[in-house]
């Protein structure tokens, strides 16, 4: 079972892990051992509520495929069960990121006042700045 927040989790068969061949670094223990976790969680099938499942699919994330299919390929570590915990806890930050609801930006406009005083250090800036020049032998 894992525990997304105090309200949602997801069971275990729900998730499907695979062992595979991890790439890069790791010398001759890379070609015998597969520590490397593939991991897929299909959206529509799943039982998470209809709010996360409606947000995850309209998301844009380079994790989701366009069939609703969440695919984690962790193999930072050279332990299995430690590549299974990051991806495990990759998909939970994943569907957590989908419950955010951002605030509404509502658009506000300057002050009186504040116009007042940035047309004010404006005209103040630009007089320091004539009494830089050259003067005149009038």
């Amino acid at each position: 079972m894992l525990q997304i927040t105090n309200t949602v989790s997801i069971a275990d068969d729900e998730i499907e892990l695979t062992a595979i061949r991890a790439q890069g670094n790791g010398g001759q223990n890379v070609n015998k051992s597969s520590t490397a976790i593939h991991l897929r969680f299909d959206i529509r099938t799943s039982s998470l509520p209809p709010l996360y499942q409606e947000r995850l699919l309209a998301m844009s994330h380079h994790l989701i495929t366009s069939d609703g299919i969440v695919v984690i390929k962790a193999q930072e570590y050279r332990s299995q069960e430690l590549n299974r915990e990051a991806a495990l806890a990759r998909l939970a930050e994943l569907i957590k990121s989908a419950g955010v609801v951002e605030k509404v930006r509502r658009p506000t406009k300057p002050s009186r006042n504040a116009k007042r005083k940035r047309v004010e250090s404006k005209t103040r800036r630009g007089m320091t700045k004539s009494l830089r020049g050259k003067i005149s032998a009038d």
